[in-house]
């Protein structure tokens, strides 16, 4: 009606703007002015002084004001040669509130009722209100609110302004009673009901939402059900109706699709035509359709996908692989031409980078593969994020690459990062499978933005005292060879851990290396000095009496180490895919007090399972011994299991061989570890979160003494939860895991918490 009275204004302004005869304007004075300034007016009045003044040119002016929203009315008057702008403002929002929302947020709709133009301080325009309630109205039922109501009420307040409440009585949300599916033969109704996410909820399902109805799910569930259908050879099935109805108390929602299956199809021939630039023996290969096999779309789009993918590792960018079918309905067999245009080879013109506030551009650049100036390779651009990503300095890396505007042949590639804070102070108390413990830390991983690392750290607990100063360089040369120092201090009192008790006070520096080999492989060398003091009692074990009889304390050791990585895991901090072999060692060089060797061997893999969730198996073996004058492995460098970084569900360091004098463990030379774990994000975060995640897993492990048979039937086996985040203050997990075949002797601890370890 508003509107209407508007336009009804405007096209009656001939006769109403002016009735006077045409003059020169030597003046301009305006009335009725309240909050908005002259100067706005004149800035919009297309009369100026000396201006000669129409009727054609009262008309202009006057809807020139009225398009600015700012005024409800407006009249030109003349007294001598002054020319008498007489205005009435529109009224300006004082505040908006809205009540009753429990499914939208309060900040939501606010932001979106200031993107239509409806936020405090602005000209109230009563049309915004209508299309704010009819969107609102939408938006509930999307979700399923049939029975909302919105009722907003606009008050009058002093100096021309209005308060908008906005009250909503939401109502409780239509709940689906059932999915009728029509027309399927081949497939019963409860194997494609399966497949849906909406549908009748369970009686024992207190808070599901599956029988919230949602337009946008039941999009995605008819596009599974298509899915379904066409990846078992039914090219021709249908969705030929969709009812959603419901009852006239706005309360149950019935939905009703009906299909034709249509006949199922094989394929009788598969070609491959177009422009080859590479191989077409090898893009033929790429093609998993086969002659004889049942038709199936999900092979034809990854295999069109494929193809492409691999034209654009060389540079064909916008690559177009075209799958047509030709259909014979008579024998219901279907052949597929597989078109390849692989267009114009493309280059990359520029990267650029976003959201790196604290990161230097070189830091990110030097992990690039993709460079700029050289030809576009999808596979370089996804190297790049994962090496980004691996960086451990970004919650999320975002890599998009736009053609440059007016070319064919050139993209730019833009990369956008979200740091995440890399340095800390920590001043606190913390918790893990060795007790309370006070701990400082000050590090910083990307120090001043350069990428390099520098830590401080003092651990107190009632079993240790670590003191420890860490400095890596990741790029000390420019081909990316690794330097880093390290200098420590730890004292432990074994006797608090339930191991064999004796006090160790080890001080040492080293220096180590990082050699890249290739893309994945890399050569690690180090060398370290130790010298380590042990005080035994009465109560210690008997093999760290005979150790101390024998060799004296403290004693010292030139250490060797060297070791080879295979890394193809896609992150640094909650891998999804890849694999991570690790073959290390560290040998006591002659020239020590002592001398002895120690063998570690990882291989662990992660398989994406769905989007949003991972299978990892990982393995470990450890093996070490002396040679020369020293006959074991020292007793202080033995392998220990149990706890939150091998076996969970039992004590840390609880598992291996044991001293039956004091009944504590004494660890052993022999450690194998096994696990199998599955994850999948924490109910109710977004799948954008990257802090945190669950788990379900297994562990199995146990240690092994000189002389003892590796026995695998003594595997000691757990399973349990896990929950492992990403904090603010550093890495936190719990775990609840119960022993499955714990024996005699054995320690249970189900919960476990640790703070400031990072993530196994």
């Amino acid at each position: 009606m508003n509107r209407f009275l508007a336009a009804l204004f405007i096209a009656l302004l001939p006769a109403l703007a002016w009735a006077l005869e045409p003059f020169v304007v030597k003046d301009i004075s305006v009335e009725g002015l309240q909050r908005i300034a002259a100067g706005t007016v004149f800035n919009y009045l297309p009369v100026k002084v000396g201006d000669r003044l129409t009727e054609k040119g009262a008309e202009n002016a006057i809807r020139a004001l009225y398009k600015t929203g700012f005024f409800k009315d407006v009249r030109l008057e003349r007294k001598g040669d002054v020319l008498i702008v007489s205005v009435v403002e529109r009224p300006s929002i004082g505040s908006i509130r809205i009540t009753g929302t429990h499914e939208f947020s309060q900040d939501d709709l606010k932001k979106g009722l200031k993107e239509i133009g409806l936020s405090e301080a602005r000209i109230f325009d009563r049309s915004l209100l209508d299309r704010v309630e009819q969107e609102m109205r939408s938006q509930y039922f999307s979700k399923g609110f049939y029975a909302v109501s919105i009722q907003p009420t606009v008050t009058p307040l002093e100096r021309n302004r209005v308060d908008i409440d906005i009250a909503v009585t939401e109502g409780p949300p239509a709940r689906i009673r059932e999915i009728i599916i029509v027309g399927n033969q081949e497939f019963s109704t409860k194997e494609l009901l399966d497949l849906f996410t909406l549908g009748p909820a369970s009686w024992w399902a207190v808070f599901s939402s599956r029988d919230q109805y949602s337009k946008q799910k039941l999009a995605g569930d008819l596009e599974r059900l298509r899915n379904f259908y066409q990846d078992r050879g039914f090219l021709e099935f249908n969705i030929d109706s969709t009812q959603v109805s419901i009852t006239p108390d706005k309360e149950a929602i019935y939905i009703t699709v009906n299909v034709s299956e249509g006949k199922r199809y094989t394929v009788s021939n598969v070609r491959l035509t177009g422009k080859f630039p590479v191989a077409e023996k090898e893009l033929r290969d790429l093609i998993s359709l086969k002659p004889g096999a049942v038709f199936s779309r999900k092979e034809v789009t990854e295999s069109s996908k494929r193809i492409s993918d691999r034209l654009a590792n060389d540079g064909y960018a916008f690559a177009n692989v075209n799958a047509v079918p030709d259909i014979n309905k008579d024998s219901r067999t279907v052949s597929f031409n597989f078109f390849v245009d692989p267009g114009r080879r493309t280059y990359v013109r520029r990267v650029n980078f976003g959201g790196n506030v604290a990161t230097h551009d070189e830091v990110l650049r030097r992990e690039l593969r993709q460079l700029e100036g050289t030809w576009y390779s999808a596979e370089k651009i996804r190297r790049s994020r994962e090496r980004l990503q691996r960086l451990g300095y970004f919650e999320d890396v975002n890599i998009e690459t736009p053609a440059v505007p007016g070319t064919s042949d050139q993209v730019d590639v833009n990369i956008t990062v979200k740091e995440r804070s890399t340095g800390s102070l920590m001043l606190g108390v913390g918790y893990s499978d060795v007790g309370l413990g006070i701990n400082a830390a000050v590090t910083e991983s990307n120090l001043f933005g350069s990428g390099k690392e520098l830590s401080f750290r003092v651990d107190n607990t009632k079993a240790t005292r670590n003191f420890s100063v860490r400095y890596v360089n990741p790029y000390y040369t420019p081909d990316g060879i690794s330097r880093g120092f390290t200098l420590f201090s730890n004292s432990i009192d074994t006797s608090q851990l339930d191991t064999a008790a004796y006090n160790t006070k080890t001080v040492g520096a080293g220096v180590f290396w990082g050699i890249p080999l290739t893309e994945y492989n890399r050569l690690n060398v180090g060398l370290d000095y130790e010298s380590i003091g042990i005080e035994t009692r009465d109560t210690s074990a008997q093999v760290a009496k005979d150790f101390v009889a024998l060799e004296g304390s403290p004693v010292k050791a030139y250490k060797l180490s060297l070791g080879w990585s295979s890394d193809s895991l896609d992150s640094a901090i909650f891998p999804t895919r890849g694999s991570l072999q690790r073959i290390s060692g560290e040998v006591a060089v002659p020239g020590s007090d002592i001398t002895y060797y120690k063998l570690n061997y990882l291989l662990g893999r992660y398989w994406p399972l769905t989007e949003t969730t991972t299978l990892r198996a990982k393995a470990e073996l450890g093996y070490g011994d002396g040679y020369r004058d020293t006959t074991t492995l020292p007793f202080f460098k033995n392998f220990y299991a149990g706890g939150s970084s091998t076996v969970r569900g039992y004590r840390g360091s609880s598992l291996g061989p044991r001293d039956p004098s004091v009944d504590q463990t004494i660890g052993g030379n022999r450690r194998v570890l096994g696990n199998m774990e599955y994850f999948f994000p924490v109910p109710g975060t977004t799948r954008d979160d990257k802090s945190m995640r669950m788990s379900l897993f297994v562990d199995t492990g146990m240690v092994y003494g000189p002389g003892e048979r590796v026995d695998l039937g003594e595997l000691r086996y757990s399973a349990g939860l896990a929950f492992n985040w990403f904090s603010p203050v550093g890495p936190l997990s719990f775990s609840y895991a119960k022993p499955l075949n714990n024996k005699p002797g054995d320690q249970k601890e189900q919960f476990q918490f640790t703070l400031g370890v990072p993530f196994r």
